[in-house]
């Protein structure tokens, strides 16, 4: 591993392609081999149970058999990386049919490149340049939204607001209002104040990545009250939450209807795929009939279009969520018990196939602010725990984050998370 580690780093800034690749429970990267199913091995020889599933993307599983059928079909129609095709047409309908908000489609690849895309569409319609975004939340890497998401605890009130990354110009926070997620009058007051300058409100309904908050009875359906009496566009950020506890994503879970939304994360069954979609009247802003730019030779190959028909073949059957709820009723059941017998202070939260632990209490969190309760060192030791009994949780530099199952666990599987995660518990406090 040393000599591969080198390697990598000789070439590669920190030996990964993407910062949070290098393990930090570890103190090395994860260089893989090869996966299938819920599991992968590493360059060690070693196999792993995985719960970190590519933080969610590979819902299906690794290797699902219909990505085989996926490639067969891309060799024999030439690939076709930067042209539209038939299917492009048929995927779009078919979201457009699930997501509540889809009147229109535009597919990108990651889902930094549909925020970014989708928040210029929102400026340009509401012509007004700045964003009401939530702490905790998070909507890529780019400049727009890479702002007031996660600040120290001593940088929350931050004016402007904490940038997240060194690059990002201060006048790009000029443009961000951070409130506190699931805070009613913290939200009115940030319209109240900024009314006239602020034209859309971005949310992750589901907030993944400080340990799995779901928005408070009302807040949803407050954000879309006050869009509309502030003529205001309400953008849900859909990259992690869509197909997580149903088709249609958080809109469909907690019945509020955003204007536009971002999907993906899971879309392209393991191939790069993300789509933002909306109501006809925004949508339809972008060229060739409206005025705002949005294209790429690598918007939606191919191979990434025909995974993703896949994907929603595949999660519009009773047969999968009927899999999937009986998979997370055994896990979630089993993790708050460990959670109440813990020598170790720790929250697990859940929402569809995903969920967080929160270490350092054992009490609901509903905020950025409450979550930061959570210990980094905990995290990273309970990680290494779980690495020596076969079990990946991927550590994201001791953030709480989220984990979770894909179709390809079985009952067999969440057992024997459930035992490893009680025994690593265990050995943490003793």
């Amino acid at each position: 591993m040393t000599d591969i580690y080198q390697r990598g780093a000789a070439v590669l800034p920190g030996g990964v392609c993407s910062s949070t690749r290098f393990n930090q429970a570890w103190g090395k990267p994860v260089y893989a081999t090869r996966s299938k199913g819920a599991r992968f091995w590493d360059v060690e020889g070693r196999e792993f149970l995985d719960m970190s599933m590519s933080h969610g993307a590979t819902l299906l599983g690794h290797a699902p058999e219909c990505l085989r059928r996926v490639f067969e079909q891309t060799w024999e129609a030439g690939v076709l990386c930067s042209l539209d095709t038939e299917h492009h047409i048929e995927l779009a309908e078919r979201l457009c049919e699930i997501v509540p908000c889809g009147e229109r489609v535009r597919f990108t690849g990651s889902g930094s490149e549909a925020t970014l895309h989708a928040l210029r569409l929102c400026r340009a319609v509401s012509g007004r340049d700045k964003i009401i975004r939530f702490r905790g939340h998070f909507h890529g890497y780019h400049e727009f939204t890479f702002i007031g998401g996660h600040p120290p605890a001593g940088q929350l009130e931050a004016s402007p607001p904490y940038r997240e990354s060194a690059g990002i110009p201060e006048a790009m926070a000029e443009l961000i209002v951070p409130v506190e997620y699931n805070n009613p009058a913290a939200l009115e007051a940030a319209i109240a104040e900024h009314r006239g300058d602020v034209g859309t409100i971005v949310i992750e309904p589901v907030d993944f990545n400080c340990g799995c908050i779901l928005p408070e009875p009302g807040f949803l359906e407050l954000a879309r009250r006050l869009s509309d009496e502030n003529d205001m566009i309400l953008f849900f950020d859909e990259i992690q939450s869509f197909a997580k506890k149903s088709p249609g994503g958080a809109q469909q879970d907690f019945g509020v209807t955003p204007d536009i939304c971002t999907i993906g994360k899971s879309l392209g069954a393991g191939l790069p795929l993300s789509a933002i979609a909306g109501k006809a009247e925004l949508m339809d802003r972008y060229k060739p009939v409206g005025d705002v730019a949005h294209s790429g030779t690598f918007n939606a190959p191919l191979p990434s279009i025909l995974a993703g028909l896949a994907f929603v073949e595949t999660i519009t059957t009773s047969e999968f969520w009927q899999h999937i709820n009986t998979l997370g009723e055994r896990l979630f059941t089993g993790l708050a018990e460990i959670s109440q017998r813990s020598p170790v202070p720790v929250r697990f939260q859940h929402h569809g196939s995903r969920f967080g632990m929160i270490f350092g209490t054992r009490e609901p969190v509903i905020n950025y602010r409450q979550s930061l309760v959570h210990d980094p060192q905990t995290m990273l030791q309970f990680c290494r725990e779980t690495t020596e009994r076969g079990v990946y949780f991927h550590d994201y530099g001791g953030g709480s984050c989220h984990h979770g199952f894909s179709l390809a666990h079985d009952k067999d599987d969440i057992d024997r998370v459930l035992n490893v995660v009680d025994d690593s518990l265990a050995a943490m406090g003793s």
